[in-house]
């Protein structure tokens, strides 16, 4: 009996990788860059199942190349906004993400960005390679304080409530915009606030939010206007989230004190963007799940995926559970 046929879009870890390929007859993309689109179309045609990243487009054109017996779609990722959900729904396929196992690691990234950004570590170890470090000085690159201060969550999800746990080792006042929120945690040492309280007030402002038509562009030049001063915006969710042209005014001008960015729109940043240009930013590439073991976990959770979708089973993370009941 042959196995069922599977393209993985890129290399991701081997722990993944040996479970599909005990089960399956497996293709993975193996350069650095994702496919194109034409190379993607053309190598999930007669695919069973396909693995794939947030760099991939899977839209209706995809799905109908692959042919009628796609039977799964596994996304290495917590967000799924690079996946048509409602054309996989339609043609019954199952959609699995990996949720949960992230979000320890992209919390402590977040931190640590918003620290970097804070007090300008970036541009201190730069400063000293650069030869400038003549002296101690008392007024030389000064940053802002953590203790004490308000941070600001945009996305009360998992993510931001490890945010807020981490935020109480700095004595830090927390407080949260989630228009999704189905029930407030009592456990949790935040408040809830609007988004125009949470802008005014917050010292620091963390995205972790997903992008939706109704989040693309949320931070833009009218949110900037509202923030203090000695604010600090940190985006590890998705690029879009922010208008970049809005950030490049508001760092250019000192309107907002420094930025900190594992997510840009587009990505990778062009080398000739103007927030390259700016000291007061922070700008990573897209890396605030990567540790060994937090990659490694969601290359497994895509496997199970994966598998659990061919086999005809529930996904053990399936983010269209509708795609069951179209069956």
């Amino acid at each position: 009996m042959s196995k069922p046929k599977v393209f993985v879009t890129r290399a991701i870890p081997e722990k993944g990788i040996e479970i599909i390929k005990d089960f399956c007859d497996v293709e993975v993309w193996q350069a650095e860059l994702p496919p194109s689109r034409a190379e993607l179309l053309r190598q999930v045609r007669g695919v069973d199942g396909l693995l794939s990243l947030l760099t991939d487009k899977i839209d209706s054109e995809v799905m109908d190349e692959a042919g009628p017996q796609l039977q799964v779609i596994s996304n290495l990722a917590v967000g799924f906004d690079n996946i048509d959900v409602q054309a996989a729904t339609a043609r019954k396929i199952p959609v699995g993400n990996t949720p949960d196992v992230l979000t320890d690691a992209t919390a402590d990234f977040a931190f640590a960005l918003m620290m970097a950004v804070a007090r300008r570590i970036p541009e201190a170890e730069h400063y000293v390679r650069e030869g400038r470090w003549k002296t101690w000085g008392p007024m030389t690159l000064l940053g802002v304080d953590l203790n004490g201060a308000t941070l600001g969550l945009v996305g009360f999800g998992r993510i931001g409530k490890a945010m807020a746990h981490r935020a109480s080792g700095f004595d830090m006042r927390v407080i949260y915009y989630d228009p999704n929120e189905q029930e407030s945690d009592s456990t949790m040492k935040a408040t809830k606030a609007d988004f125009e309280t949470l802008l005014r007030e917050s010292d620091f402002i963390s995205l972790h939010t997903p992008l939706t038509l109704d989040t693309r562009h949320l931070i833009g030049s009218s949110a900037f206007s509202k923030m203090k001063p000695s604010a600090v915006l940190v985006n590890t969710a998705r690029g879009p989230i922010v208008d970049m042209a809005a950030l490049y005014q508001a760092l250019k001008v000192n309107r907002i004190f420094g930025a900190g960015l594992d997510v840009t729109d587009p990505e990778p940043l062009p080398m000739d963007s103007p927030l390259l240009t700016l000291d007061n930013i922070v700008i990573v590439p897209h890396i605030a799940s990567a540790s060994k073991a937090t990659r490694e976990k969601m290359s497994w959770m895509a496997a199970q995926n994966l598998i659990a979708g061919l086999k005809g089973e529930p996904l053990p993370n399936c983010v269209n559970p509708q795609a069951y009941s179209q069956k």
